[in-house]
């Protein structure tokens, strides 16, 4: 790398403390907003490590257990499932679901009301969870859900 292509704002410390970071699993931060029924811890955020534009984090969710629903304001979420079977709900009255397994990932656009599940009555549902902005924005509702709800299937808009 060239010196014309560093930034010209380096730290006083090289980036020893202000590069990059590693937060061990042990030491994530459980003050961060809950919704009912999940269980969410921060790793990455503005207060931890200067995160400006994403928030980074756990979710547990107990078995057989739902969330309440919410949304997150005008971020945009990605869950990527570690462990376990996610049924999501959303939409105005929570009209329409899908399901997740291991190594799948959602994603939650801007103000869209949502509803974790655990589909599976014996294993608990871990994720990882990625926002787009370092503020924990999350909105509680209060939604009486349609039942039943409409499964729908991803269609991919780039590939056939």
């Amino acid at each position: 790398m060239s010196e014309e292509s560093l930034p010209s704002g380096i730290p006083a410390d090289g980036w020893r403390h202000t590069g990059v970071r590693v937060v061990p699993a042990g030491q994530l931060d459980a003050n961060t907003p809950q919704t009912p029924g999940m269980n969410r811890a921060a790793a990455i955020d503005f207060a931890r490590v200067g995160a400006r534009k994403l928030w980074a984090g756990t979710v547990h969710i107990h078995a057989d257990a739902r969330t309440g629903a919410h949304h997150h304001g005008p971020l945009e979420s990605v869950i990527y499932v570690v462990r376990g079977r996610a049924r999501m709900r959303w939409g105005e009255r929570l009209e329409f679901t899908a399901e997740a397994g291991p190594g799948d990932f959602i994603y939650v656009p801007p103000f869209v009301p949502h509803q974790e599940i655990n589909a599976s009555a014996g294993e608990a549902l871990e994720c990882v969870l990625v926002r787009s902005d370092s503020d924990a924005v999350v909105v509680n509702l209060d939604i009486d859900a349609a039942d039943p709800a409409e499964t729908v299937r991803w269609v991919d808009p780039i590939h056939s």
